[in-house]
């Protein structure tokens, strides 16, 4: 899903110069800093398995902040059908396989994992947030993609 949205981008200089510099930059709102890192070839295609396997075992699990109530009606199976996992075991297991990949990623590394992958931060974001100068989460982010993968047995 592509959600596009013009934004202006930073003034550079002073002066006349400046007004000229202003331009727009078309961004998808729905990209997630995983998948920008992979458009532009800073994370091959098993890291970026990786990552996305652990996202959405994060949002299966309901891990992240509710904000309101939900009211969705609850799933029904067809005739005949065997019926589905119950919801709540659902999140167990999502959350037991999340807790097993962060630990065997390993501390230090699954900090900047989880701020990227599952929080939608970007890496200057996450960077910041952590401490770290500038341009070291992309290195540290790449390791803890490696050990990831790893950890799934990706080819």
């Amino acid at each position: 899903m592509r959600e596009l949205v013009e934004r202006k981008t930073d003034r550079i200089g002073t002066g006349e110069t400046a007004r000229r510099a202003r331009r727009s930059v078309t961004v998808n709102l729905a990209e997630s800093p995983l998948g920008w890192l992979r458009a532009r070839g800073h994370v091959d295609a098993r890291q970026f398995e990786a990552g996305e396997r652990l996202r959405v075992d994060y949002e299966m699990a309901a891990l992240g902040p509710c904000v309101t109530m939900r009211w969705d009606p609850s799933p029904r199976a067809p005739r005949g059908a065997r019926p589905a996992l119950d919801p709540t075991l659902t999140q167990i297991a999502a959350k037991r396989r999340f807790d097993a990949a962060v630990t065997a990623v390993g501390r230090g590394l699954s900090d900047v994992l989880w701020r990227v992958v599952c929080a939608g931060d970007g890496l200057t974001m996450a960077e910041k947030t952590l401490g770290w100068p500038s341009r070291a989460g992309k290195l540290v982010l790449g390791i803890a993609l490696d050990r990831l993968a790893d950890h799934y047995c990706l080819p």
